[in-house]
């Protein structure tokens, strides 16, 4: 499906964790409208903010959100992706990340906020979110209405300019790039798997 870039809804995707809220200020810096609602305020996790819409968590039920979405980006999570209206045209960045960083971010959030995380043990919690991700992404792939790209968090924070460019490609050539990559915080990268 061939639309002209209004005519699109940019999706930001991933684990929770994996640097959607960090693409998500790269576009916003760059130039490209967010759709979010600032329900959730930034915190020592993510200290510019979580870039969320609230509405996009009840999707299954209620898809109103997605016609002011387009022209803009708006993140929603890896698993409700197959959950996205057909109707529009998507550009889905998929923020891909190691999973052992992913799960140790994950504790240190829960851990500061008192809560328990899952009851699986780390080595099948990671299995499962492989699992999740992969078919996520044979799903998308298979969407004549959705084009992808992969994103890796890593790749971002040690190239910020060239990470910024494919995404700035992607997306129709028109964002910043130079404002998109100067977005991107390293000292954020807090857990580093070697």
């Amino acid at each position: 499906m061939k639309l002209e870039n209004e005519k699109w809804i940019t999706v930001v995707s991933g684990l929770p964790r994996s640097g959607t809220s960090m693409m998500m200020r790269m576009l916003s810096s760059g130039g490209m409208p967010i759709l979010t609602d600032d329900a959730r305020p930034a915190d020592e996790d993510n200290p510019f903010g979580y870039y969320e819409l609230e509405a996009v968590k009840g999707l299954r039920n209620d898809r109103h959100w997605a016609q002011d979405a387009v022209g803009k980006a708006v993140k929603v999570v890896h698993l409700l992706l197959p959950e996205l209206p057909a109707d529009y045209a998507y550009r889905v960045v998929m923020m891909r990340r190691d999973l052992g960083e992913v799960l140790a971010s994950q504790r240190a959030m829960l851990q500061r906020r008192g809560r328990r995380g899952a009851e699986l043990a780390p080595e099948k919690l990671a299995e499962v979110f492989s699992h999740q991700l992969r078919r996520v992404v044979d799903w998308v792939r298979q969407q004549p209405h959705i084009s992808l790209l992969e994103v890796d968090y890593r790749d971002v924070i040690e190239q910020p300019a060239v990470q910024a460019a494919r995404v700035n490609d992607f997306l129709g050539g028109t964002l910043d790039v130079a404002k998109m990559s100067g977005a991107v915080e390293p000292a954020l990268y807090r857990h580093r798997s070697e």
